[in-house]
C-alpha cells in the first residue's frame, strides 16, 4: 500500500491520495481556519471507518437491517519527550435498525479483535475500548 502527500499552500496544508486516487486534506492545528484534519484526527477516523466497515459488512451478511450508524472516536493522549500519542482509544457505536443485540455485539467484538486492521497495528501501544448503543439502549 502506498501513499501521496503534496503540498498545496504556504503553511501545512496538504492534499493526500491513496490508489482510489481520492483526495484527503491534511492541515495542522496551527492554521485558522484549518483547511483539512490532523494527522492524530485521521488515525482515529482510520479506527472508526475500519470498524464501521467491518460492522456493517458483517450485520449485512446477517440479514440485520441497519438503519442508522454513527460513531465516536475519542483518544486520550499522552506525553512522550516533545510528542504527545494516544494511550487509549474509545469507540462508542449507535446504531438503530432492526438488529439483534447478540449479532451487534458479535460483530464490534470481530471488528476490533479479528478484522480490524487499523485497530490490530495499534494494538501494542494503545489500550482500544468500545461500547455499543443500539436503538438507544447501551449494550457494552
Amino acid at each position: 500500500m502506498k501513499v501521496q502527500l503534496e503540498r498545496i499552500n504556504d503553511n501545512y496544508l496538504f492534499e493526500a491520495k491513496g490508489a482510489s486516487g481520492v483526495p484527503v486534506f491534511i492541515d495542522s492545528k496551527t492554521d485558522e481556519p484549518s483547511k483539512g484534519a490532523s494527522p492524530m484526527e485521521l488515525l482515529l477516523m482510520g479506527v472508526g471507518g475500519c470498524s464501521a466497515i467491518d460492522v456493517v459488512s458483517i450485520l449485512k451478511k446477517q440479514r440485520q437491517e441497519i438503519t442508522s450508524y454513527k460513531m465516536e472516536v475519542e483518544g486520550q493522549r499522552k506525553e512522550v519527550r516533545e510528542a504527545k500519542p494516544f494511550e487509549a482509544i474509545h469507540v462508542t457505536l449507535h446504531l438503530e435498525g432492526k438488529i439483534d443485540e447478540a449479532k451487534a455485539i458479535r460483530a464490534a467484538q470481530l471488528s476490533f479483535e479479528k478484522y480490524c486492521s487499523v485497530s490490530i497495528t495499534l494494538e501494542a501501544s494503545v489500550k482500544i475500548t468500545y461500547s455499543i448503543i443500539l436503538n438507544g439502549k447501551s449494550l457494552k
